[in-house]
């Protein structure tokens, strides 16, 4: 007895089982399954992958004893099924499709009703009483076997089906009877000739011809392209096995039928039996929407046996793959055979509370129920979303990027004071604008939503919204925004001020007028309870970047662990601040600079002490000053004469001010560190704001926190001692005179290529890191983050990046750099901290890299720490356990 090439399986037995996928492919491996678990499948017979490989191996020819095998598997078929393979009264007719152990859908080929000939379609005729689909079965059949085994272009075949329907003066293919679906066969054989290809006669020539096919179809540009998308790498699979298998008919009768069922709802994940019956019907009646199917419910009317059985049958076979199944069945003439059982796709609040049931009924354990779901479906069923019926029948008239998820509707302001004012009046309102910039934060707080026509995924609109849990769409290009004149278009479509427009910042998508958004749960329920077991697996901390004690609150809601960063100078925009952070810019003495300064110091202590209030313990992660001095003055001419007149200088005094300030490249100019070496007395007056308001809280209110100060934009170890120095000292001289123990961390940003690089020097004077990993992305890659938008859609249609460096952190590049710097960092000081606290803290796809290095947390915006909780256990499954 030679090698076995070919497993059999019918009538409860088969030659394999589910553990063989690598010989079997995974729809061979679960069809021998269901079979051996006394699940009715039709029977049949796959051919093993391991033809596939003995084929390329040799030449592209055939192990001896194959033909052999098909042929004695063949008549065991004809037996089994009591029909002849090319018998003319009762014809048996299979499909042969493809399956490898890794499932690549729509990859290779399949070819249905094979064993049709001029003679064998009488016989279907007989069989099924039904002249018309015997035909619309074979033309079907020529069309498939002309295009996957003979290599003529299908478009030949579907003019000519177009053609016969003009003629006609229909429109669909079911509109055309029997004898025009002859004449359709007659067609189609002449477009085999016009390519000097013959139509097989010989059922057997078929079968060859199919098989060939299928395994041809592994090495496709298509299969390979798949493969290379996937990593699946050269020689992981053996190649694709072939499966053969008995074709039924469910349009026989009143007793027969077709359907679809899950075990459970795909849409709430209830435990209910879901699907769909049409009877009398076959597979593509239900597909193509010809028919209205009627719920599963009707088939119990009308074959109950069947019914009986396919319920039990779904109970099985959801216990036996641990996990909801979508099932395809048939029913010919009051038998069930079930064709195919997959995991079955779901919406996110069903695959949510499909993974927590199952942990409850046993099937599955909390490792599994983690691993099972999408970090994206935690961020959906958080945010608004718009109700669908609406949604469905709204126009559509711009697509931007989705810089932050969620629903919004609102009336459309073009200024944010504007903006501000209409919500204060109780509007819902929609912030639109080319771009943001921090002077917008006010009308960006109180908008549903925010549009602008250009910017990327980081810029300030997307950064903010991100910060804010506001849905934004962003770099909506097509959209023309006129502010003078308050209002936008699109092509032929203007909206003006004060009109409804709706946003969904998930896809992307602008619609016209107003939608109904619906609010989703909050974290309550199975996402509460997941996300639980999530934190007993994940070794990553994860923090939240915020500002004000309303998102610290949100972000503690959401589960974060301390905040790991606070950006002091988003507080600097509220009303009461800017005319005092102005007066500071434009100080001409030091005293005139620390009497303005002196001024913020009160404000600055009360925002601390929100945070520390709202975050009771937790590490608190506060950056210094950053951005550069110019971004806080205005530089359009009508703000001009107000902001002189607030901070009491002349227009022309502050023209010359924000003219010296002018910088050719801010993002790499006077900012971070290099603004607190300038003007230490910014360094002092917020070291005083943290110190003090943690010292206050110690005494009235008993929190202990231990601050942690970051000093951004570090390129060079004298860079921050020079400020660690003020810090110390101005820190240390308050908790002497306030007879305190007080501990606080001085620590850094890792922004600049060069800290990276000098790590292990900078780890001497600091007491952690923080990665801030937009601009380590910017500066490694020397890409402008606010103008990437004009080459990057190119860099990735041209597959020169694979992804958006800002959206997924680059792994062989930056992602280096964070790695080695943690590594430097923490052999010079194994008390170092180290945490992300860029973009790329709340990516999911970033998580999983951050996870394999020595990393203890991620910062992500408030809205994200649940997704970023998930994330960091999946990948702490996967990479550490």
């Amino acid at each position: 007895m030679g090698k076995k090439w070919v497993y059999f399986f019918a009538n409860g037995h088969a030659e394999g089982n589910a553990q063989m996928k690598d010989i079997l492919g995974g729809k061979g491996a679960n069809l021998a399954e269901m079979t051996n678990a006394g699940v009715p499948v039709p029977p049949g017979f796959t051919i093993s992958a391991e033809v596939c490989k003995y084929y390329y191996d040799n030449n592209k020819t055939y192990p001896e004893d194959l033909k052999e095998q098909v042929d004695a598997a063949m008549k065991r078929l004809e037996e089994v099924t009591g029909k002849g393979f090319g018998d003319p009264k009762k014809p048996l007719l299979v499909s042969v499709r493809s399956g490898a152990a890794i499932s690549m859908p729509g990859m290779m080929d399949t070819i249905l009703n094979l064993g049709l000939n001029d003679e064998t379609v009488k016989g279907l005729v007989e069989m099924t009483n039904n002249e018309r689909f015997a035909y619309d079965s074979y033309r079907r059949f020529l069309q498939m076997f002309g295009d996957t085994a003979l290599g003529i272009p299908h478009s030949d075949f579907e003019n000519a089906l177009a053609e016969m329907k003009a003629q006609k003066g229909v429109k669909l293919d079911t509109e055309l009877d029997a004898e025009d679906l002859k004449k359709l066969v007659e067609i189609y054989k002449e477009i085999y000739k016009k390519h000097g290809k013959e139509f097989p006669q010989d059922v057997y020539k078929q079968l060859w011809a199919a098989i060939e096919a299928v395994i041809w179809s592994w090495m496709s540009d298509r299969a390979i392209k798949y493969r290379e998308i996937h990593g699946i790498k050269e020689g992981q699979l053996l190649g694709t096995a072939v499966n053969i298998v008995a074709m039924v008919f469910g349009n026989m009768g009143d007793d027969s039928g077709t359907g679809v069922c899950f075990t459970r709802d795909p849409n709430t994940g209830e435990k209910v039996y879901y699907g769909e019956f049409l009877p009398n019907a076959q597979g593509e009646d239900v597909v193509a929407g010809i028919r209205t199917p009627y719920p599963l419910e009707k088939m119990k009317e009308m074959i109950p046996q069947a019914y009986e059985e396919l319920i039990q049958i779904m109970d099985r076979l959801e216990r036996y793959f641990k996990d909801m199944q979508d099932i395809e069945f048939t029913v010919e003439r009051g038998k069930l055979y079930i064709l195919q059982t997959r995991s079955a796709k779901r919406t996110s609040q069903a695959a949510i509370k499909i993974a927590v049931d199952m942990v409850h009924e046993g099937l599955i354990d909390k490792k599994t129920a983690v691993l099972r779901v999408q970090p994206s479906d935690i961020e959906r069923v958080l945010h608004p979303k718009f109700d669908e019926k609406e949604r469905k029948n709204a126009k559509v008239i711009a697509k931007g990027l989705p810089a932050s998820p969620g629903a919004a509707t609102g009336k459309v302001y073009f200024d944010a004071h504007k903006a501000e004012e209409a919500a204060k009046a109780g509007e819902k309102v929609l912030l639109v604008r080319p771009e943001t910039s921090p002077e917008d934060v006010g009308g960006m707080n109180a908008a549903e939503g925010i549009l602008t026509a250009r910017g990327g995924m980081t810029s300030h609109a997307a950064v903010v919204a991100r910060g804010l849990g506001k849905p934004a769409v962003v770099g909506a290009e097509s959209i023309y925004v006129n502010e003078e004149e308050g209002y936008l278009k699109v092509g032929d479509v203007i909206v003006k001020e004060g009109e409804w427009l709706s946003i969904d910042g998930t896809t992307g998508e602008v619609f016209l007028g107003k939608i109904t958004t619906v609010k989703p749960q909050g974290l309550e329920g199975p996402v509460a309870e997941l996300l639980s077991w999530a934190d007993e697996f994940r070794k990553l901390g994860v923090r939240a970047n915020a500002d004000v004690p309303r998102d610290a609150k949100v972000a503690r809601e959401f589960g974060a662990e301390g905040i790991g960063l606070c950006r002091t100078e988003h507080m600097f925009f509220e009303k009461d601040r800017i005319p005092k952070v102005r007066r500071m810019i434009v100080a001409r003495t030091k005293e005139e600079r620390e009497a303005a300064l002196a001024e913020l110091l009160p404000l600055q202590k009360e925002d601390f002490k929100g945070l520390f209030r709202e975050m009771k313990g937790y590490p608190v992660t506060i950056r210094l000053i950053d951005p550069p001095l110019h971004e806080f003055l205005p530089q359009e001419e009508e703000q001009m004469a107000e902001v002189a007149q607030q901070i009491g200088i002349s227009v022309e005094e502050l023209k010359k001010v924000v003219e010296q300030l002018h910088e050719l490249n801010p993002m790499l100019g006077h900012r971070g560190v290099r603004l607190v070496i300038t003007y230490p007395e910014i360094a002092v007056m917020q070291t005083k704001a943290i110190i003090l308001a943690a010292i206050e809280l110690k005494k009235e209110e008993g929190i202990e926190v231990v601050p942690e100060i970051m000093i951004p934009l570090v390129g060079h170890v004298n860079e921050l001692k020079y400020i660690k120095q003020v810090v110390m000292e101005t820190a240390d001289a308050l908790i002497k005179e306030h007879g305190v123990d007080l501990k606080y961390l001085v620590g850094t940003m890792i922004e600049v290529p060069r800290a990276a690089v000098t790590a292990d020097q900078i780890a001497q004077e600091a007491d952690f890191f923080s990665f801030g990993t937009n601009d380590l992305t910017q500066m490694t890659f020397g890409f402008s983050r606010d103008d990437v938008g004009k080459f990057l859609p190119e860099y990735l249609e041209k597959g020169i990046l694979e992804h958006d460096p800002f959206k997924h952190i680059d792994t062989q590049g930056v992602g280096q750099l964070v790695k080695s710097a943690t590594e430097k960092g923490k052999e010079v000081k194994p008390t170092l901290k180290c945490g992300v606290c860029g973009e790329h803290g709340g990516d999911p796809k970033s998580i999983e890299f951050f996870a394999t290095t020595k990393l203890d947390y991620v910062s992500a915006s408030p809205y994200r720490i649940p997704v970023a909780r998930l994330a960091a256990a999946q990948a702490s499954i996967k990479y550490r356990s």
